[in-house]
């Protein structure tokens, strides 16, 4: 079960806790005058040749170009002038040997100073193994080996990338032709994974052989080129720092777009290569293709009529175009050119240096301020009449969250759950406890808290209304993911209730075998589209090597009611006589409150003849000093018997405390085992200043781990 809660919160934070120093922060931001400024410049390169010789077309001034998005003519702010002829020799400081992580690029890792690579070719050569045949790799790395050899010129700088099961940077930019070649001797076909396509289910017009069943593998068709659009996404962002234009020569056997299920990732690699000035050059590596109506040499016969009624052509024929026309759409809306039905690649390394040779770069910053996600067209005019241009048609528009689309929105969610970067819009604080469920496996409730202040919310009628996604993880010591979350939750609570003070707490819980985890969750409001994330490691015990079994310890200064019926096979562990116990992750409590402890021992020791005997009591010190004592209670039976456990709750009234700081120790001893634990932590303990406001909850829908 998870639940929601809109828990009452302190005024005043301190004791160097994580969740308070955090809310303090937004405090003090709170009271500062902060000064946003977002600078966008558009830029396009734009070649400029003779219409009858197709010579370039040298020293043209930035008054002799006009630009024109979507019929409103655009004032160029900068203006510069590149060619390859002028490329100094490259003192390259080091070249990467071996496989690297793409990440390297996004560090500026590069074989030079990025400010040395003006007036040079910046190539990234791409090769999709994943998609590809081992004879395409093979007539791909041929075609990369001649280019090397034998058409690279000293302006060229070449980076090598590929992906198999992952994204790798094989080779840095540089311009030593030992290591290219060193590098592309790796890529003998044995890289192949796999990751083709599939069928989609129908067996008209597959092959006539011992299998019976076509898998319908449409959804993992969309998955796979999802992955494959990741990638080049990747690569671009890495490449945003360098200011010249870019190439790639991306090598694929394919990419197929199924309906609308790959726009979002389409229009994001697109846009991103846009922003990084990088144009895509694709090449199927497939070649000119025989598409007879019986198939080729490598099938069987076909089931079915197809063979006969054409159906088979067609179908071939409209898969054939379908994997053409996503990497087609790469090419065109990034500037670049795709090269398919040729089993010769070589004119596409020809054409990268031909479209590279020299180029002008127009800035401007557009007149459209909207932040809509649109596509907008571009126009480039030079005020002469015998000569022709190419650029880049247009470009995405920037999109706030409100012109965001819903695949957008995840994707933007998915990121940053995939992104190393934490986001700090939110402040998020979290709480992992662990109670054994079973022999070998325990239930993990996890809190998760967002100030309420920092979640606008609008009213309507009598109430202010909000929602929140909630995206989480837990990954085990390998990095398998090995749980998840995925809710979106709707908050609607009455204006006297005064959310500015309170706490959004959420709820949920995974269950865990012992070992070590790394939890991460992202929580986004959904007004402004601001995302907050919070990770960390929890270490879940093998209590059969310790002395003592305890849970951990709860502290709550809320129990609300909680009557629905339990999952037998899953039951909330802090649901107890019909009351849900809310922890209190701040570990901050008011006088006028009540504090909740809640532990369990398991497998207690049972003396000869008789029951187990176990003793506990808490005690608060200050200073060093114990202040006060519950009295001490003893356990001479196990009161959870599905679980062998021994469950204590305790209920202290804090009125009897004064206002300040605590350490809380749980006294356990197994009387009959002669073992103990002494747990300790932190709380506060705040005056009470304010009437407390009423606690309002929120039950969310239950995801599947």
């Amino acid at each position: 079960m998870r639940r929601l809660i809109a828990a009452v919160t302190v005024g005043v934070l301190g004791l160097g806790n994580p969740m308070m120093a955090a809310a303090q922060a937004v405090e003090q931001q709170g009271g500062r005058d902060v000064i946003t400024v977002n600078a966008n410049i558009v830029l396009t390169n734009v070649v400029v040749r003779d219409k009858k010789t197709g010579a370039l077309v040298t020293g043209l001034k930035a008054s002799d170009f006009t630009i024109v998005e979507d019929k409103k003519q655009q004032q160029i702010t900068t203006f510069d002038y590149q060619n390859v002829d002028d490329a100094a020799v490259l003192n390259e400081k080091s070249t990467t040997s071996g496989k690297a992580s793409i990440a390297d690029l996004v560090e500026n890792n590069f074989a030079a100073n990025p400010k040395e690579l003006r007036d040079h070719r910046l190539i990234v050569i791409f090769f999709d193994l994943s998609s590809m045949q081992d004879e395409d790799i093979d007539r791909a790395v041929d075609a990369a080996t001649n280019y090397v050899n034998k058409q690279m010129q000293p302006a060229d700088l070449v980076a090598m990338v590929s992906m198999s099961t992952g994204l790798t940077m094989d080779q840095d930019f540089t311009s030593d032709k030992a290591a290219l070649l060193k590098v592309l001797a790796k890529y003998n076909g044995s890289d192949e994974t796999g990751f083709a396509n599939g069928g989609t289910g129908s067996t008209d017009g597959t092959s006539d052989d011992t299998t019976a069943f076509a898998a319908d593998d449409t959804e993992y068709n969309s998955l796979n080129t999802d992955r494959e659009l990741l990638a080049i996404r990747a690569i671009s962002k890495s490449l945003e720092r360098v200011d010249q234009r870019k190439s790639m020569l991306y090598f694929s056997g394919g990419l197929t777009r199924n309906g609308i299920e790959n726009q979002a990732s389409l229009r994001a690699a697109t846009n991103e290569a846009a922003k990084a000035n990088l144009a895509i050059y694709s090449v199927d590596t497939r070649g000119l293709q025989a598409l007879p109506p019986g198939g080729d040499a490598s099938k069987g016969s076909l089931r079915g009529n197809s063979a006969y009624s054409g159906s088979a052509v067609t179908a071939q024929l409209s898969a054939n175009y379908s994997s053409q026309e996503t990497l087609g759409t790469l090419s065109s809306d990034t500037g670049g050119k795709a090269f398919f039905d040729s089993n010769d690649f070589g004119p596409a390394f020809q054409q990268v240096q031909h479209d590279t040779e020299a180029y002008y770069i127009l800035g401007f910053h557009s007149t459209n301020q909207e932040r809509d996600g649109s596509y907008r067209h571009l126009t480039v005019k030079v005020n002469r009449n015998d000569v022709k241009i190419e650029y880049r048609p247009g470009y995405y528009a920037p999109s706030d969250f409100q012109h965001q689309k819903t695949e957008d929105r995840e994707l933007a969610l998915t990121e940053q759950m995939r992104s190393d970067s934490p986001a700090t819009d939110v402040a998020v604080y979290l709480q992992a406890l662990y109670f054994r469920s079973s022999d070998n496996l325990f239930d993990i409730p996890v809190s998760l808290v967002v100030p309420g202040s920092q979640i606008p919310f609008q009213t309507k009628g009598n109430s202010d209304k909000a929602n929140i996604d909630v995206m989480g993880q837990v990954k085990n010591a390998q990095g398998i993911t090995v749980g998840t979350v995925r809710d979106t939750v709707k908050l609607a609570l009455d204006q006297n209730q005064q959310v500015q003070r309170k706490n959004i707490q959420y709820s949920t819980a995974f269950t865990l075998a012992p070992g070590k985890y790394h939890l991460k969750f992202v929580v986004r409001e959904n007004q402004t589209g601001n995302m907050g994330s919070f990770e960390t490691d929890i270490q879940v015990p093998d209590m059969k090597k310790v002395p003592l079994k305890l849970s951990s310890v709860v502290l709550a200064s809320q129990r609300v009611a909680n009557t629905a019926k339990q999952n037998p096979n899953a039951p909330n562990l802090l649901v107890r006589d019909g009351l849900e116990w809310i922890p209190n992750v701040a570990h901050v409590f008011r006088q006028d409150q009540h504090l909740y402890f809640l532990y369990e021992v398991y497998d207690p020791t049972k003396a000869k003849g008789a029951g187990v005997r176990l003793l506990t009591s808490i005690e608060f010190l200050s200073g060093g000093t114990k202040v006060y004592e519950t009295p001490l209670v003893t356990a001479n039976a196990i009161n959870v018997p599905g679980r062998d456990a021994v469950a204590f709750q305790f209920d202290v009234p804090l009125d009897q405390l004064k206002p300040g700081t605590y350490v809380c120790q749980v006294n356990v001893i197994d009387d009959a085992g002669a073992s103990f634990s002494f747990p300790r932590m932190a709380l506060k303990v705040m005056p009470v200043t304010a009437p407390a406001a009423a606690t309002a909850s929120v039950a969310a829908p239950v995801p599947t781990p």
